[in-house]
This record gives structure tokens, sequence and C-alpha cells, in this order.
């Protein structure tokens, strides 16, 4: 089972108002919208910081390494898995 906290936030009263009129909208209540916003922002921000992590570790290996793929390459073979084709990446190369 989960437990929760109660935090406060800060509105202006416009952003209030828009809450309350969507909540209306979706018969839901403010609280229920404030908490589906944050919890969808998280889980973007979440995701967005793992690709820039992989990123990261992506340009590191290849500082290390030197391995790569040309753009051409990388491009051939989106062009292959978009039309369908059960393609295999290509192979990295210095």
């Amino acid at each position: 089972m989960s437990s929760s906290a109660t935090t406060s936030i800060k509105l202006d009263e416009k952003m209030k108002e828009r809450v309350q009129r969507l909540a209306a909208l979706r018969r839901r209540t403010p609280h229920w919208i404030m908490r589906e916003a944050i919890e969808q922002y998280v889980l973007h921000e979440e995701k967005r910081e793992q690709i820039r992590q992989d990123a990261l570790a992506a340009w590191a290996h290849y500082q290390e390494t030197g391995l790569h793929v040309t753009a051409e390459e990388a491009d051939a073979w989106l062009a292959k898995l978009e039309a369908g084709e059960d393609a295999q990446p290509p192979e990295c190369h210095a």
C-alpha cells in the first residue's frame, strides 16, 4: 500500500480558474486534474532525462572506441524498417 503526503501549490487566480473549469468539464476534481498533470509531467521529464543519459553514455562510448555508423547507413536502415522490412542495424565501425 502506498502512502501519500499533502503538498501545497500556489496558483494564480487565472490558473486556478482554468483548473476548476477543466475539472468541471471532465467531471473530475481539481485535485485529480492537478495530480494527473504532475504525473504526466514527471513521466515526460523522466523519459527525457533517460534519453539524455543514454546520449551521454553513447557519446562517451564513441569517444573511447571510435565505433559508429554513418548517417547514410542509419538512414538506409531506418528506411528499410519504415518499409516494413525486418532489417538488422548496420555494423559499427571505426
